[in-house]
C-alpha cells in the first residue's frame, strides 16, 4: 500500500517546505494505518532530508518516482523509501532504500543479527542489508505485478548518520551486503551512482502505480513447504522480528549445552509467524544433529503435515520429528535437546489420555534442555487450557530454567492488517481497542444475510481457485460421528443441510477436497490457514441491545472445550462466568482471523446478524475529514455485500469496448444465447472475445486478465452453485484435467433443459480407457446438474458423442 508517494521534483518540493512528515501522516490516518510516536516523526524529517541532499542529483530524473513508507503487502512493515523508474535497458525498476540513524552497530556473531543502540537501550537486531534484501524478497513473493510485469527491485542500505560501520561489514554479513549494499554517512556520491545505475530515465510513477494496484498472491502455506524445508531449502523466509527471535532461540540452545536448562517464551498473535520460526528451528537444529521434536497440543497442523510428508518422510521418521504435547510425560530430564512447542497456549494440565506425568508444561521443560514455547493467551479456547506466561514461567523457575522472552509482532494473516485484528477485539467486545475504522484495509469482511447464501459464496471462491472453507462455532451436536447418513448443522427454512467435518479426516479436514461441502470448527482449523474463511456464528454468542452476551449452556453436548465449567462455577460463579466468557470469544476470534485474505459470517441470531452488519458498514464507511487524496491513492475495499447491494444487485457496470481503460479492471461480455455458432467457430480464442463490443467491471474480488469472459447463465440446473440468471465469469479454453470441474460445454447433439441451446454449463466428468499401447480415450463424459431442483437430469455423453464435446471455458466464479 502506497502512502507518500510523488516525482522527485514533489518530494524535493516537500522536504524542502518542511511538510513532508505532515504529508506521510495524513496519509497513514487516511489509509487507517494509525498514528506514530514523534520520535517516528522527527526521525522521518531528518532521514528524508539526507534523501533529498542524494536525489538532488541532476542526473536522477525529475519524473522519477519516490515513495515513503510503502506497506508490504500482507505485513505490516513498511519499507522506508522506493525509487521508481527505468533503467539503461528501459526496463522497469525500483531501488529500495532502507533508512537508518544508528551511529555505530556491533556485530553479534550471529547471522544477520547486529547490536545497536534501539528505544533507549543497547538491543539485537535484523542487519540493515538483511532487512533491505527480505522486504525486496517479499515484494517478488506477494506482488504479482512484480512476479510476472518483470519488475526489477535492487535493494541497498543508507546509514547517513554512520560513519564506522566496520562492525556492520564483518565477513559473517557478506552474503547480504552483496544482495543489498550497506551505504554510510560519507558515500552520498555512491549512493547516488547506484541509484542512477537502476533509475536512467523516469517514468511519471507509473511502476509505483503497478506494483500498488498488483494483485496479491496469498502467503504460502507453510505445510506445502514443509516437504522443501526439510530438505534444507528454507524458502520461507523470516523477517526482521522472526529472524529474532530465531536466532535467540538457537543461541539459547547453544547457552543450554554448557549452563543448563533454558526456557524461551515467544509470544505472538495470530499469523505473526510462530509456526514459521518453529518450523525453520526444527529444520536447522535437526542439520546440527541436536535431538529435537516439533510439539503441537493440537493434531491438526500434524496431521496437515504428515499428509504433505507422504513420500519424502517416512511415518517412523515423521513421528519421530512430530509430537503431540502428552508425549514426555515419563520422559528423562534432559533426554531431548531442544522442544519447540508450537500453539502452547492450548497446553493442559494433563490430557484425558494422560495416564502419567504431574503437568504437560512441566513435563516438557523437564524433558529437554531448551524448550521454546510459541504462545498467544488469546487464543485458549477450551476449559483445560492453561498455556499461559504466568504458568510456564512458574514451571520454568521449578525446574531451575534460566527464562528468556521475544515477540513476534509482524502480521502476515489478514492482509497483515493489525487493524483488522483489533477491530474483532473491540467488535466481540473482548477489550476496547477504540478500533472501529477499517477504510482503505485492503480485506474482504463481509455479513451474509442467509447461511445458504453463505455456504455458495464459499464454494463459489474456493472454486475460483482461493482455498475458503466455511467452519463454525461448537453449537451442534457433532451426530455424523456416528451415524454418517445424519445431518449435524441444518436449516430447514433454507434447504440446507451440513455435517461437522468427517471423523476419519480429523485434521486433514482442509486437505481434502470434499471438505468444501462439510463444517470445521476450532479443533480442526486452530493453526492453520486459508484464503477466505466462512464463518457461521452460532446461539452461544449473541447481542443484546449492543452487549455481546455469551451462552455456555448453548454449547453442543458433544463438544468438551467447556467441560468441567458447571462444577467449578459451583464454587466460583463470577470467575468462571468469565472465564467461559472469554473462552467463547476467543474461539471467534481465532475462527475469523483465519482467512488470509477474507471473512465471510453469518450470525443465527437475527439482532446480532444487525450488529454485526452496522458494525462492519461502519467500519468500511468513507472517512469523515476531507483531506485531498493521492492521486495513487488505492480505491477503498467495498465489503462484499456491499458490493451486492450497490452493483450486483441489478447488473453488473458494463463498458463499451472502445473505452475500456487497464484501470476498469473489466473483460469481455458474451450473450450466450446468440453465440452458439460463434463458439463453434472458434469464438473463445482470446483474439476474438476481445473483439466484442461490451465489456463488463469486475468486482475487487477478480483481477481482469486475457482470456477471461462474462456470460450470463439462466436457469435451476446448477442452482446450488450458480444462481438462476446469475452473471459468471469463465476462463476461456482451460488447459489441465476438467474432471469434476463447472464448464462450459458446447455439443451440437445435446439440448441445455433451461435455453435449448447446445451450449450447457454443467459439472464435466469424465471415464477412460486405455488401450494396449498407452494411448487413452473417453468411454464416457456426463456433464452433470448439481441442482436444489427436481425434474433435472444430467447430459451423458457415449463414446462416439464425447469426442465431439467442446470445453469452451471453466467457471471461475459470480460476479453479480
Amino acid at each position: 500500500m502506497l502512502v507518500y508517494s510523488g516525482d522527485k521534483s514533489t518530494f524535493l518540493t516537500d522536504v524542502a517546505d518542511n511538510r513532508i512528515s505532515d504529508r506521510i501522516l495524513a496519509a497513514m490516518t487516511r489509509r487507517s494505518m494509525g498514528g506514530v510516536s514523534e520520535s517516528e516523526r522527527r526521525s522521518w524529517e531528518q532521514s528524508l532530508l539526507y534523501m533529498k541532499n542524494v536525489v538532488e542529483d541532476p542526473n536522477i530524473p525529475d519524473d522519477a518516482g519516490i515513495a515513503v513508507e510503502y506497506r508490504i503487502p500482507q505485513t505490516s512493515k513498511r519499507v522506508d523509501v522506493i525509487i521508481s523508474g527505468l533503467d539503461d535497458e528501459q526496463r522497469e525498476s525500483c531501488v529500495i532504500i532502507e533508512l537508518k540513524q544508528w551511529q555505530h552497530a556491533e556485530a553479534t556473531g550471529k547471522d544477520a543479527i547486529v547490536r545497536t543502540l534501539l528505544g533507549g537501550g543497547i538491543r539485537e537486531t535484523t542487519h540493515p542489508s538483511y532487512q533491505a534484501w527480505s522486504y525486496s524478497t517479499l515484494l517478488e513473493d506477494f506482488n504479482e505485478a512484480v512476479q510476472n510485469g518483470g519488475i526489477r527491485l535492487t535493494p541497498c542500505a543508507y546509514l547517513h548518520n554512520c560513519t564506522d560501520g566496520s562492525g556492520l561489514q564483518e565477513p559473517l554479513y557478506d552474503r547480504y551486503l552483496q544482495c543489498a549494499p550497506l551505504f554510510l554517512r560519507h558515500d552520498t556520491q555512491k549512493l547516488r551512482a547506484f541509484i542512477r545505475r537502476y533509475v536512467r530515465y523516469g517514468d511519471h510513477r507509473r511502476v509505483l502505480y503497478r506494483i500498488d494496484q498488483g494483485r496479491i498472491r496469498p502467503s504460502k502455506d507453510l505445510a506445502s513447504s514443509l516437504a522443501r524445508l526439510i530438505r534444507g531449502n528454507r524458502d520461507f523466509l523470516m523477517i526482521d522480528d522472526q529472524k529474532v527471535a530465531y536466532e535467540a532461540a538457537l543461541e539459547v540452545g547453544t547457552i543450554a549445552q554448557e549452563f543448563g536448562k533454558q526456557v524461551l517464551i515467544v509470544e505472538g498473535g495470530p499469523g505473526t509467524g510462530k509456526s514459521v520460526v518453529a518450523i525453520n528451528l526444527l529444520v536447522e537444529l535437526t542439520k546440527r544433529h541436536q535431538t529435537v521434536h516439533y510439539v503441537t497440543p493440537n493434531r491438526a497442523p500434524r496431521q496437515v503435515y504428515e499428509g504433505r510428508l507422504t513420500g519424502t518422510l517416512t511415518k517412523t521418521r515423521f513421528s519421530n520429528l512430530f509430537k503431540g504435547s502428552a508425549a514426555y510425560d515419563n520422559a528423562e530430564r534432559d533426554e531431548m535437546d531442544g522442544l519447540l512447542v508450537d500453539e502452547a497456549h492450548r497446553l493442559q494440565e494433563r490430557s484425558r489420555w494422560q495416564r502419567a506425568g504431574t503437568n504437560q508444561i512441566r513435563d516438557i521443560i523437564r524433558a529437554a534442555r531448551t524448550s521454546v514455547f510459541f504462545v498467544d493467551e488469546a487464543q485458549q479456547v477450551t476449559w483445560n487450557d492453561t498455556g499461559s506466561i504466568q504458568e510456564i514461567e512458574r514451571w520454568a523457575r521449578a525446574e531451575g530454567a534460566t527464562i528468556h522472552r521475544a515477540a513476534l509482532q509482524s502480521q502476515f494473516r489478514c492482509s497483515g492488517s493489525d487493524g483488522y485484528l483489533a477491530w474483532l477485539d473491540q467488535a466481540l467486545q473482548i477489550r476496547d481497542t477504540a478500533q472501529k475504522d477499517l477504510h482503505g484495509i485492503r480485506y474482504h469482511l463481509e455479513a451474509v444475510d442467509s447461511p445458504r447464501t453463505l455456504y455458495q459464496r464459499i464454494v463459489e471462491l474456493d472454486g475460483n481457485g482461493s482455498r475458503a472453507r466455511l467452519v463454525a462455532g461448537y453449537c451442534w451436536d457433532w451426530i455424523s460421528k456416528k451415524d454418517p447418513c445424519a445431518w449435524d448443522i441444518t436449516f430447514p427454512e433454507e434447504n440446507l443441510f451440513m455435517r461437522w467435518n468427517l471423523y476419519e479426516d480429523e485434521g486433514r479436514y482442509l486437505e481434502k477436497t470434499h471438505s468444501i461441502d462439510q463444517v470445521g470448527c476450532i479443533h480442526t482449523v486452530q493453526g492453520l490457514e486459508m484464503d477466505y474463511v466462512g464463518v457461521i456464528i452460532g446461539p452461544d454468542l449473541i447481542v443484546r441491545n449492543g452487549h455481546v452476551v455469551t451462552q455456555p449452556s448453548k454449547r453442543a453436548r458433544t463438544d468438551r472445550s467447556l467441560h468441567g465449567y458447571k462444577t467449578a462455577r459451583k464454587e466460583a460463579p463470577e470467575e468462571c462466568d468469565a472465564r467461559a466468557d472469554a473462552i467463547i470469544k476467543n474461539t471467534y476470534r481465532t475462527l475469523m482471523s483465519r482467512g488470509l485474505k477474507g471473512c465471510l459470517i453469518h450470525c443465527t441470531d437475527p439482532e446480532t446478524q444487525a450488529y454485526f452488519r452496522q458494525e462492519i458498514e461502519a467500519a468500511f464507511s468513507q472517512p469523515s475529514d476531507n483531506t485531498e487524496a493521492s492521486t495513487l491513492q488505492p480505491a477503498p475495499v467495498i465489503p462484499l455485500d456491499e458490493q451486492s447491494s450497490t452493483e450486483a444487485e441489478d447488473e453488473p457496470r458494463t463498458i463499451p469496448a472502445e473505452a475500456v481503460t487497464p484501470a476498469d479492471n473489466a473483460v469481455p461480455f458474451i450473450e450466450l444465447e446468440a453465440a452458439a455458432g460463434e463458439f463453434q467457430a472458434g469464438f473463445a480464442e482470446a483474439e476474438r472475445l476481445e473483439e466484442t463490443e461490451t465489456w463488463i467491471a469486475l468486482p475487487e474480488l477478480y483481477r481482469a486478465r486475457r482470456g477471461l469472459f462474462v456470460a450470463r447463465v439462466k436457469g435451476e440446473s446448477m442452482n446450488r452453485r450458480i444462481p438462476n440468471g446469475a452473471w459468471c465469469l469463465f476462463e476461456a479454453n482451460p488447459g489441465g484435467s476438467r474432471h469434476g470441474r463447472v464448464v462450459l460445454a458446447y455439443h451440437r447433439d445435446i439440448q441445455d433443459p433451461d435455453n435449448n441451446s447446445a451450449l450447457t454449463v454443467k459439472r464435466y466428468y469424465s471415464e477412460k480407457i486405455t488401450s494396449a499401447d498407452g494411448q487413452w480415450q473417453h468411454s464416457r463424459i456426463t456433464l452433470a446438474c448439481d441442482t436444489l431442483t427436481p425434474g433435472y437430469e444430467d447430459i451423458v455423453l457415449e463414446e462416439e458423442q464425447a469426442r465431439d464435446l467442446r470445453i469452451l471455458g471453466e467457471f471461475k466464479g459470480t460476479v453479480a
